[in-house]
């Protein structure tokens, strides 16, 4: 095999950073004290930090510092360079991160740092990749719902370097699409604090039953990712880096995945696909250091289904408990209480009357020199003739080899003696620590960098100038109110758009907030888009057309087929849901306005002066920042949501797929949890996905003087699942800026996520 694959282990502490070292890791991605999508691990911080890289380095494993969650404002402008300064200068590796703000403030203030773009982004097509490309990313973390097939063509349409899990726990939700942790407990996935509600139990039911049998069911709880079988198949859809999942296990669970993952890589670059087999003893040993149920091979070979599903935890057997502490034990001696270490070559030289000589090198695995390692040398005291007692060139030798605790052991050790000589121990003790130290320096400060900003020979350390970064901070104080605000209300059902037709003229004359667009769901009503598009002129109201969720490969196909109807679609604009999207607007050359929707993250003015950059010309407002967040962020090109029930889980994952009981028709089901809340569920299959919303609909209709606060240019009401009757009931409310009439939720309007 003439082509490399990496071995990425995670890495939640400096020992299980230690153990991914050992067991044979190329890379290791690892949280700091700030900023990760693992807020929960024992992530380094400061010193502990630095040494981490250091380490790394000192065996050759390239280290990614994990930056996978969405920043507010501060974080961005005040905090985010001062903490990567230090690690850029001791030569971090890359950066992953979500938020394109960061990347673009990175991208700015560190060009040389490869910056790598997070499955936290969702990318599920070549749009996204292409448009990340563009910005600067050097790799990107697909999406894990993607197939072998769409991983190849995203390979193939972009050429960009492909990083994809292959072992660990599996989210059910499209990485970065979901709110339930952050809705329902405050602890957010986009800010690393996920309590992982998906692993609960839940009751499936419809309008007339329950449909999941007796008793609540781990129905979004997926079974961990196992796909050492399709190490070949992985490799030839163009994946480079196998990533391994596990910053919250134990450093022993790192050590066992790691080693037989590099056991099996480096037999298929040897041996190539013919003869690729993996032993049935490895594979136990994978079930045993941990598994939900057993593993599945994930989606790279099937779309969803109920063998995915972790619906039964079975308990260890008293054996299965025994094999699995010894197993502990064993990785632990062998990978974590053993020191790796680094083969070394040297020659010493020693005559009367002259300083002793030492030159020392690194060599390769296969302890031979590598002329492109590292050496050096050092000189010590003069050996004096002996008289009485000469030393034996094998007394030099013995005492130069005891390396001790430093990272180094000797493959060849050259004595050259001339003479009959005395040397003292002490010297030759401190000539070996002097030789070891400045080579242990040497290898680490090799990867150093100079060239931060501020850090040019003679200049002190600076942060840059604000004006330097992407985003510009506004003025402290209250935005000022556009004036008029707008109104849009998106629907989902051509029963919802009626109803809000028939308060079109009522709703548009409102003086203080006019209705002024309508956003018509593309998924649930693509074959009425074009009359649809047609009653919302003739009440003198644009209309948007709101994009599907997911934008995969499928979605793509669909229509291109129709491509003249999109393309002759007289919609103002679209309402986009993610960054495919935007290339598939983009490449189809339509001048139309563009908007983000709520889950394309705007979290800081990093992330809205790109999307402002590339023609985006409104932006709606995340759903985890608080009213005080908003109004740093919002202008009159912002929107806000007022009401709506907040998509909660954007899933591959199928209800009715997990319990047998799909019949290819769109449903509305209900998930009931311990606290009987139930949350609507919408099946969508032209492209066999789910929408989870949440159990209330946030509802801020009676918020009028803290909305004008925000300074958004248009407020929004989302119907999601109402009946024709509950969005009259809304509408109503709406004219007399009423309190709710049904249980309703502020979601983060005050409190926001940490």
């Amino acid at each position: 095999m003439d082509r490399k694959l990496e071995v990425l282990a995670p890495a939640g502490s400096f020992e299980s950073l230690k153990a991914a070292v050992m067991a044979g890791a190329d890379a290791v991605y690892m949280g700091g004290s700030r900023f990760g999508a693992r807020a929960y691990a024992d992530n380094p911080e400061g010193d502990r930090l630095l040494e981490a890289v250091d380490y790394a380095h000192l065996y050759g494993v390239k280290l990614y510092l994990t930056i996978n969650t969405l920043l507010k404002e501060q974080e961005l402008l005040e905090e985010l360079y001062d903490y990567l300064l230090p690690c850029y200068e001791h030569g971090l590796d890359a950066v992953i991160v979500q938020d394109m703000g960061v990347m673009q403030a990175v991208r700015k203030w560190f060009p040389n740092l490869p910056v790598h773009a997070s499955t936290q982004m969702t990318l599920c097509g070549s749009g996204g990749v292409r448009l990340l490309k563009e910005a600067g990313a050097r790799r990107v973390v697909l999406a894990r719902e993607l197939s072998l097939a769409e991983i190849a063509r995203i390979h193939q349409d972009t050429g960009m370097e492909l990083e994809c899990f292959v072992h660990g726990a599996l989210c059910y939700c499209y990485s970065g699409q979901c709110l339930f942790s952050s809705i329902l407990g405050g602890r957010s996935g986009n800010r690393g604090r996920c309590a992982q509600p998906c692993r609960l139990a839940y009751e499936a039911a419809d309008d007339r039953k329950t449909v999941s049998g007796k008793g609540a069911q781990t129905l979004l709880s997926p079974k961990d990712l196992c796909a050492i079988d399709l190490i070949p198949e992985i490799a030839e859809a163009g994946v480079y880096s196998l990533k391994i999942e596990g910053r919250m296990k134990r450093p022993e669970y790192t050590a066992g995945i790691v080693r037989i993952y590099r056991k099996y890589v480096d037999r298929y670059l040897r041996y190539g696909k013919k003869d690729y087999q993996v032993s049935e003893a490895d594979r136990k040993e994978l079930l045993l250091l941990f598994n939900r149920d057993g593993f599945s091979s994930g989606y790279y070979t099937q779309h969803n289904g109920r063998n995915m599903m972790a619906l039964s935890e079975r308990t260890r057997s008293d054996r299965e408990k025994k094999a699995y502490e010894e197993l502990l034990l064993s990785l632990r001696k062998a990978y974590i209480e053993t020191e790796k270490k680094i083969p070394i070559e040297g020659y010493l030289y020693a005559k009367a009357g002259n300083p002793l000589k030492l030159e020392i090198m690194t060599a390769d695995r296969n302890m031979e020199i590598t002329h492109k390692g590292y050496g050096q040398t050092v000189f010590g005291a003069c050996p004096e003739p002996s008289r009485n007692r000469p030393m034996e060139a094998e007394q030099l030798e013995k005492q130069l080899r005891k390396t001790g605790h430093t990272p180094f052991a000797w493959t060849k050790l050259h004595i050259n003696m001339e003479g009959t000589l005395f040397v003292p121990v002490q010297a030759l003790n401190s000539l070996r620590r002097e030789a070891l130290q400045q080579l242990q320096e040497s290898m680490i400060q090799s990867f150093f960098r100079t060239d931060a900003p501020g850090r040019a020979a003679g200049e002190t350390k600076e942060k840059p100038d604000l004006d330097s970064l992407p985003g510009q901070k506004r003025q402290e104080g209250i935005q000022s109110c556009p004036d008029p605000i707008r109104l849009h209300i998106s629907v989902e059902s051509k029963e919802q758009l009626l109803e809000v037709l028939s308060y079109a003229k009522q709703l548009r004359q409102k003086q203080e907030i006019p209705l002024d667009a309508v956003y018509v769901d593309a998924e649930g009503m693509e074959e009425e888009l074009e009359d649809a598009v047609g009653q919302i002129h003739r009440e003198g109201l644009k209309a948007y057309v709101l994009l599907p969720a997911v934008f995969r490969r499928k979605t793509v196909e669909r229509y291109e087929k129709r491509s003249h109807f999109w393309t002759s679609l007289p919609a103002d604009g679209y309402v986009l849901k993610n960054m495919e999207e935007y290339e598939y607007i983009r490449q189809i050359g339509r001048e139309k306005e563009l908007i983000l929707d709520h889950n394309v993250y705007t979290f800081n003015t990093g992330s809205r002066r790109f999307w402002q950059e590339k023609g985006v010309r409104m932006q709606t407002g995340p759903l985890e920042l608080n009213s005080r967040e908003l109004a740093e962020l919002s202008d009159e090109n912002s929107i806000q949501i007022i009401y709506g029930r907040y998509p909660m889980m954007t899933t591959a994952g199928c209800l009715h797929k997990t319990l047998d009981c799909c019949r290819n028709r769109e449903e509305l089901w209900y998930l009931k949890d311990q606290y009987h809340k139930k949350f609507p569920v919408k099946n969508f299959c032209r492209d066999c996905y789910n929408i989870i919303y949440n159990s209330q609909p946030v509802y801020l209709l009676d918020r009028m003087e803290e909305l004008k606060k925000t300074g958004a240019g248009a407020y929004r009401i989302m119907f999601t699942t109402e009946k024709r009757e509950e969005v009259e009931q809304i509408l109503t409310q709406w004219c007399g800026h009423e309190k709710a009439r049904t249980d309703f939720t502020r979601g983060h309007w005050k409190r926001g996520v940490e």
